[in-house]
């Protein structure tokens, strides 16, 4: 049972998969350990609650994994989503401890499944746990307890005491009082600030008000803004973020991942305006699926429009709500609210600049269009069965990328470099050390793993000394 007057020697704050990797890392390496979660105990779990596969390096195919996926490769594919912007010493920190990751999850009682089929692409590269994201906190939850954790719910940091890089304890809101609590070291595991709308204004402006937010609403950034406040260095900028296109009928929070709508590259998309706007083809989803929603937030009113025919239906990952169906483009222009004069030229410009091609749904397939402004560079396909079929998406922000800079233990910086005495952070708090912008699927997760590990050894080894 959680004791707040004591002294503990690591306090976590967060209850997210870096927060839970900590603290049971922590407490294997004999620290008194207490995790602190703003949330509700049914909303436990953060943003990890929704995820699904982790990104990792291996050399070979596993009973989870398909192939191969070397470090490099790796290295190769984050460099091409974060267009260089990534600190290369802590990164590749990542991609080489990837490869123990699996093997740390199942040790927690964490259980994978065999390689998925179909659209999503990730076969060779990510394992999927049983159950998802919910299923392994609980999962390390449950350890976590099992170990002597202490966890408590409802317990909301509200500010910490810091004096030269050094946390001498934080203060939270419990059962309706203000507690004091005190720690040799602590662990920021808190998330970002997606929640946050009104910060979320500062990077987007007023258009941030049209974002839906994919998971918990807790995230509002506060330990961020004290870290911030007192000095610590900055990564990433305010309008940097993991977004993805979701449907725009989807809940204003916590819709979680069944919200995507993953139709965009055999799709025609076009803003409000009935106009296309960017490549839908240009690389396979899960490369590109995290460019769309800062896409889509880049367009009039934050919305914009999947359009496929009868051709598409049943290729991609079912939606959660149904399509919106029509006879006819017209008709569905009607239905979308959209101006039908523009998007059946739309519509037609696009048939007419098809080339021929082989259509293969699983990979780059070469189907492209010609003469047309922005070209389609792949599953290039006529829209001409109907009935035709049409999702709205608004931009779904997963997690933020602002966050603290950190070194290699974890530990975070303030002021010219310097680390701090005895404060480390995992997860979303400072991902942006490795996503200056872009995303690859899985890799939020191993990032959160990876460095959640890292500053439970660390956070215990300065509790000790």
């Amino acid at each position: 049972m959680a004791d707040l007057g004591q002294l503990y020697d690591v306090l976590v704050i967060g209850a997210g998969n870096a927060a839970l990797c900590a603290a049971i890392t922590a407490r294997r390496a004999g620290a008194r350990v207490l995790v602190l979660e703003a949330a509700p105990r049914h909303f436990r779990g953060g943003n990890s609650r929704h995820t699904r596969n982790v990104r990792y390096a291996h050399a070979a195919a596993t009973d989870y994994v398909t192939g191969p996926y070397t470090v490099e490769e790796y290295w190769d594919d984050l460099l091409r989503v974060t267009a260089g912007k990534t600190n290369e010493t802590l990164a590749r920190m990542v991609l080489e401890q990837s490869e123990t990751v699996p093997d740390w999850m199942m040790e927690q009682g964490v259980r994978f499944q065999q390689p998925l089929s179909g659209t999503l692409g990730l076969a060779r590269t990510n394992a999927f746990f049983f159950g998802g994201g919910k299923n392994m906190m609980n999962t390390y939850f449950a350890k976590a307890e099992e170990l002597g954790v202490d966890i408590l719910y409802e317990a909301e940091v509200t500010d910490l005491t810091l004096e030269n890089g050094r946390c001498g304890g934080v203060k939270v809101r419990h059962a309706n009082a203000d507690h004091d609590v005190t720690a040799r070291a602590v662990v920021v595991a808190a998330g970002g600030f997606e929640a946050n709308i009104d910060w979320l204004k500062e990077g987007w402006g007023e258009g941030a008000g049209n974002f839906l937010i994919r998971g918990t609403p807790y995230n509002k950034g506060r330990l961020l803004r004290i870290l911030l406040d007192h000095g610590a260095r900055s990564v990433s900028e305010a309008d940097q973020c993991h977004a993805v296109p979701i449907d725009a009928r989807s809940p204003k929070f916590d819709g979680g991942i069944c919200t995507r709508v993953d139709c965009v590259i055999f799709s025609v998309v076009v803003n409000n305006k009935a106009e296309r706007f960017y490549d839908e083809g240009e690389d396979i989803w899960p490369k590109r699926y995290a460019i769309w929603g800062r896409l889509v937030a880049q367009q009039p009113d934050q919305i914009a429009y999947a359009i496929i025919d009868s051709k598409s239906q049943g290729i991609f990952m079912p939606t959660v709500f149904p399509a919106i169906e029509a006879g006819s483009i017209r008709e569905l222009a009607e239905k979308l609210e959209l101006d039908s004069a523009g998007l059946e030229k739309t519509v037609e410009q696009f048939n007419a600049a098809v080339q021929p091609g082989d259509f293969d749904a699983t990979a780059p397939d070469g189907c492209h269009t010609e003469g047309l402004t922005p070209p389609k560079t792949n599953w290039a396909r006529k829209l001409d069965t109907p009935p035709y079929y049409g999702y709205p998406l608004r931009p779904g922000i997963t997690f933020t990328y602002l966050g603290v800079e950190v070194d290699e233990k974890a530990r975070v910086l303030f002021g010219g470099g310097t680390p701090a005495d005895n404060i480390f952070a995992a997860g979303e708090v400072m991902a942006g050390n490795i996503l200056g912008q872009g995303y690859a699927g899985g890799i939020g997760l191993l990032i959160g793993t990876v460095f959640g590990r890292i500053a439970g050894e660390e956070a215990a080894r300065r509790a000790v000394n």
